[in-house]
């Protein structure tokens, strides 16, 4: 005889009673203390009730000490008397009520947490273990092997099939559409080409592709989200330690209350049930959940904070700091303009030009190749390229001798090539042909579309001062920094000036903005550092207290916003519980609400305070929509 499994919805319930174990005991003992009740053994249901309650009550207590102990503030005071008090004054079945409705507070936290957790935990879940790669020994590459993630290696050659996470960062063999919601926000599909790079953690469409590693496990982007998300869920931010400190007030207060109460009417019921009214469920639970809540929203909204105290410091931001390249400006530079030389067709230059530019890993190299795209002007046969690392490339295109780079370079072949006349933030690539000078491409790194508008809206939060430190020249910080609006720029900055001067301002807390591995130690030394890491800048997001996974400078608006509408909602959270239960003991102090009345009221202030605090994981009405670079429309 076969025994039945038990159904999903069984297995479930059984599960939650072994979780919470403390409620599932409660309510045992109050169904043991009912049934003696009403078999007539009142006695037995009134000690069988009041043993349990008090060893419940000695539990809290020895809780209470081990958080003294460790430095903390034990905030069971109120509920340990109140659980004493119903049981000295025969009231015990408030006294289940009280422990059913600490151990119920609890359960609910935990609850709560576990929801407004969602968006971090969805990211752990979809971590990648394994990894299908083609065997080494393989002349073909025909054989496939899986290993551990941490086993692969770079340049391994790797086949991600349909609907499967990237395992680690590479550079794509064949094109492929993929998701990159997890990193990005973006609810689209987006597509890749051979050759693009593609991070861990993107989710591959419909067909299989192969991918070449370029990072090992540990050092790729989705892997580091998931650090920083372990460290994020594991914090205990500031103001839930200034919610700890209600409570001394709230505690004096409530045994004041209830011992006048008790003095007045000399009836010593009357202080259990003011006490039972009084339990610091609110300032246990409220900062916790909304600070939870508030790092859920901001995953959602594609930006990880790395503690909950952050938000208290975000929101409080009078000074915000950032860096130029790739952060304010794409740090994806764009042809201005193609100056040819004297007899020289400037077409025939750009031709040319990209044709030698596309075997370039320069950044000037891919939009020069992609303005000629643009132009629908055909790249011409290249029958050999070399590089020459941070000077240029030189190769033989039509069968012309063709030199781009630097003019140090170009005057290697061309002695006599003139330096050109270049505006504020543009640079210069000079072009020789067959060893003749052939013209000049002036490039420039514009600012972000969205630039202006970010820096109004954080001037509309409150900001009252905006600053840009750069390491580029003079000219081109003065023209970055006049486009923009900004008043206040130190150019020519070493990280240690970054540094120095971060440590200087006064206005503060001081928010620094940057994306690259100079900006790592900037960003640590800030009050809050904020890293662009979308594009995978690993020592600036292990350095930074948020972390951007969409390439949007607005997300730094978003990240303010989200801060004061968290620390707003977790105050008033904070404060409502508080008032409801002053309210209500200043009832119960003339007599009006019996100590299980009170108690059943005390629970439903609890839940109350939860669910005001669980605001802070969801949208709020109004909101308004960004458009993220390179992808769909994000809500924030």
């Amino acid at each position: 005889m076969s025994i039945a499994e038990p159904r999903p919805g069984s297995r479930r319930l059984i599960r939650a009673a072994l979780r919470y174990r403390v409620i599932t005991l409660t309510l045992l003992v109050g169904v043991v203390s009912l049934a003696l009740f009403l078999a007539g053994a009142v006695a037995a249901a009134q000690w069988t009730a009041g043993l349990y309650a008090i060893a419940v009550a000695v539990g809290y207590t020895v809780r209470m000490l081990r958080t003294l102990a460790s430095g903390g503030l034990g905030v069971d005071l109120l509920a340990v008397v109140a659980i004493v008090a119903t049981v000295a004054v025969g009231e015990v079945a408030a006294a289940l009520v009280v422990v059913l409705m600490l151990s119920g507070g609890e359960a609910l936290e935990d609850y709560a947490n576990r929801r407004a957790r969602h968006e971090l935990d969805a990211l752990l879940r979809r971590e990648p273990r394994s990894a299908h790669r083609f065997a080494a020994d393989q002349a073909e590459g025909e054989r496939i092997e899986d290993v551990p993630v941490g086993d692969v290696r770079v340049g391994d050659i790797l086949l991600v099939r349909p609907a499967e996470v990237v395992p680690v960062d590479g550079v794509l063999l064949d094109a492929a559409a993929f998701d990159l919601s997890s990193l990005t926000g973006e609810s689209l599909p987006v597509d890749r080409s051979p050759g693009d790079d593609i991070l861990s953690g993107s989710i591959n469409g419909a067909e299989a592709v192969r991918l070449r590693a370029t990072a090992v496990a540990s050092d790729s982007q989705y892997q580091q989200i998931v650090a920083l998300v372990a460290q994020a869920s594991g914090s205990r931010p500031r103001v839930v330690r200034l919610a700890d400190r209600f409570a001394v007030p709230f505690t004096v207060f409530s045994l004041l209350l209830a011992g006048v109460a008790w003095a007045v009417s000399g009836d010593p019921v009357r202080f259990a049930e003011v006490l039972v009214l009084a339990t610091p469920c609110p300032l246990l639970i409220a900062a916790p959940v909304a600070f939870i809540g508030g790092m859920s929203r901001a995953a959602h909204s594609g930006m990880l904070v790395r503690t909950g105290s952050v938000f208290e410091t975000l929101a409080r931001a009078r000074t915000v700091v950032f860096d130029k390249t790739g952060t304010l400006t794409t740090g994806r530079p764009v042809l201005r303009e193609v100056r040819p030389a004297p007899g020289v067709d400037a077409t025939e230059l750009l031709a040319l030009t990209a044709s030698a530019e596309q075997y370039s890993s320069h950044v000037l190299a891919a939009s020069v190749v992609q303005a000629a795209e643009q132009r629908s002007i055909a790249l011409r046969e290249v029958a050999s390229a070399e590089e020459h690392a941070t000077n240029g490339v030189l190769a033989e295109v039509d069968g012309r001798r063709v030199a781009v780079g630097k003019l140090a370079f170009a005057r290697s072949f061309a002695p006599d090539t003139p330096r050109a006349e270049i505006g504020p933030g543009e640079l210069a690539v000079y072009v020789t042909v067959d060893d003749a000078y052939a013209g000049v491409l002036l490039e420039a790194d514009p600012p972000r579309p969205n630039a202006s508008a970010t820096l109004r809206g954080l001037r509309e939060l409150g900001v009252t001062d905006i600053e840009l430190l750069t390491g580029d020249a003079e000219e081109t910080a003065a023209h970055t920094a006049a486009a923009l609006g900004i008043s206040r720029y130190r150019a020519e900055c070493l990280p240690a000036d970054k540094v120095r001067r971060v440590a200087e301002i006064t206005e503060r807390p001081v928010v620094m903005v940057g994306d690259g591995v100079n900006d790592a130690p900037v960003l640590a030394r800030a009050d809050v550092g904020v890293a662009m890491g979308a594009k995978g800048a690993t020592a600036a997001s292990e350095s930074a207290d948020v972390v951007l996974l969409v390439d949007d400078i607005g997300g730094v608006v978003d990240a303010l916003a989200i801060s004061r509408r968290t620390v707003r909602i977790a105050l008033q959270s904070i404060w409502l519980g508080i008032a409801a239960s002053v309210a209500l003991m200043l009832i119960a102090a003339f007599g009006v609400i019996p100590a299980i009345v009170g108690a059943l009221l005390q629970e439903a202030v609890d839940l109350a305070t939860i669910l005001a605090a669980l605001r802070a994981a969801r949208v709020p009405r109004g909101v308004r929509v960004r458009v993220v670079t390179g992808g769909a429309p994000a809500q924030v």
